[in-house]
């Protein structure tokens, strides 16, 4: 392609002179042996106006022009030519000008008595700039592309650990633009603490030039939830390989995948602990329902003690028994629903009538925590599934979000339909779980409670994935508010599944 070359100068004969030399050269003829195209203007005014009009690689300017001096031409041909270059043209070039010129901004200068081979030279090597420029921008613009396209997450720090740039993928984790993360202390920022000094150490090895094996560390995200991510760290060093110039890092997001090992690993836990809880059930419900009735029949008898004052502190001891034992049942009726599911219902069901329905039944409990609570239940949000699961699921989400309020709240309940899917989201004011567990939340046995067992939120996953569905917690610790959605697909055919026909004999 023929290079585009603006000519502005007052002197009708130099600037024919001057075109008639660029054109005639073979050495500014394009690739395919076009000749360059020259455009010619008298004056600046016209020159910057012809200049935005269309592209150029190069500008030729006199240094006097009737309206305007060369030299204060340079910044506004710029800024309308991309990567273009001003070359000055004058009569009588000093030492002092030529400095002016080039922090200016030109490329070069010509003498008005020039030789053509000179001009040519110039005109070249400004050209070959131009030419140089596009082309790094370019490759600029391939390397932006691979690094936001790629799921890999890419680092670079400098020196002292303090951050380059980043890409897209990395920022995205991060919750930070790459422009507001540079300079900042990547180690202090974003490692979670009880990484940070394995980091720091690998981080280390690699700016001696100590080739750095793959490592995991926790990193805190834009929620403040912590992921695990594989790091692998490398030096890039200057011309004097003893002086490292940047590290960059690759890294993969491990979190996923880490959390799938543990959901395998609990699983596997939980199937060889199946035959010995359907045997610890029935050895266990036996004796307890016996305890259950003897302390019916003690109820009854302390029911006939006249004696008030020994009748109330005996009744509330049996109360209190009773209610221990109920605990206990529901404790191995979670830890059998856990380890041995029985396979769901499948009928549709209105999943907010069974919210109304779960939060009616805990009314009592929400209004002496003091909780308030807000329904935003669309109509006919129907599911295929099984009620009295899914009730389990509403009855547990809403106890832990009340036990999260002891001194009272707010709860949001909210049911929707979003596309295909039913959409039930819980918020509660309760100050925000810790979004450095967010990841075990739903792990069998962990809890937060000192009275908890760790097997609600367990249920309430195994449940959902039941019903094809998923559930997610997250955590607002700047407002204080702690969210669980659960999402299941909605029922398009709603008709009754009907019963097999009975065997005919």
């Amino acid at each position: 392609m023929a290079a585009r070359v603006l000519l502005l100068d007052d002197n009708l004969d130099l600037a024919e002179n001057v075109k008639d030399v660029l054109e005639r050269s073979p050495e500014l003829a394009g690739s395919e042996g076009g000749k360059v195209e020259i455009v010619v203007a008298h004056d600046a005014q016209s020159g910057l106006e012809i200049a935005r009009g269309r592209p150029f690689d190069v500008a030729i300017v006199d240094v006097r022009l009737p309206d305007a001096y060369g030299i204060d031409l340079i910044a506004p041909l710029r800024a309308v030519m991309a990567h273009g270059e001003v070359v000055l043209l004058t009569g009588n070039a000093t030492v002092e000008s030529a400095i002016s010129a080039l922090r200016a901004g030109a490329a070069g200068f010509v003498l008005k008595s020039f030789r053509p081979e000179e001009l040519v030279s110039t005109v070249q090597q400004a050209l070959q700039k131009v030419r140089l420029l596009r082309e790094r921008e370019k490759y600029e613009r391939r390397y932006d592309a691979l690094m936001n396209a790629t799921e890999v997450l890419i680092l670079g720090l400098d020196v002292d650990g303090d951050v380059v740039f980043f890409n897209a993928k990395l920022a995205a984790l991060l919750g930070a633009t790459d422009v507001d993360a540079r300079g900042k202390a990547f180690a202090e920022q974003w490692i979670d603490g009880a990484d940070r000094k394995r980091f720091i150490a690998m981080f280390r090895d690699a700016v001696a030039g100590t080739a750095t094996k793959e490592f995991e560390v926790g990193m805190r995200d834009g929620t403040g939830a912590v992921r695990r991510v594989l790091w692998r760290l490398s030096s890039v060093t200057e011309d004097d390989p003893r002086v490292p110039d940047h590290v960059y890092g690759i890294g993969v997001d491990a979190t996923e995948r880490r959390a799938l090992e543990r959901r395998a690993a609990n699983a596997e836990a939980m199937n060889a602990m199946a035959p010995l809880a359907m045997g610890l059930a029935h050895e266990i419900r036996n004796p307890l329902n016996a305890a259950v009735l003897e302390l019916h029949l003690l109820g009854r008898g302390i029911d006939r003690i006249e004696d008030a004052k020994v009748r109330g502190p005996m009744r509330r001891r049996v109360e209190i028994v009773v209610g221990e034992v109920r605990r206990l049942e529901r404790l191995l009726t979670e830890f059998l629903e856990l380890a041995r599911p029985r396979p769901p219902q499948r009928e549709p069901v209105d999943l907010d009538r069974v919210v109304s329905d779960v939060l009616d039944l805990e009314d009592g409990a929400t209004s002496s925590s003091k909780v308030r609570v807000t329904r935003d239940l669309a109509p006919r949000s129907t599911v295929l599934g099984d009620l009295e699961k899914l009730k389990q699921v509403v009855l547990n989400l809403v106890v832990n979000a009340v036990d999260a309020m002891p001194q009272g709240g707010d709860l949001t309940a909210r049911v929707e339909r979003i596309g295909d899917e039913v959409v039930l989201t819980l918020t509660d004011s309760g100050g925000g779980i810790d979004p450095r567990i967010l990841a075990e939340v739903f792990d069998p046995f962990f809890t937060t409670k000192p009275a908890g067992t760790g097997l609600g939120l367990a249920i309430v996953r195994k449940i959902v994935e039941q019903h094809a569905g998923s559930v997610v917690l997250s955590a607002d610790q700047a407002k204080g508010t702690t969210t669980v959605t659960v999402t299941i697909p909605f029922a398009l055919d709603v008709r009754p599944l009907s019963k097999a026909p009975p065997p005919v004999i």
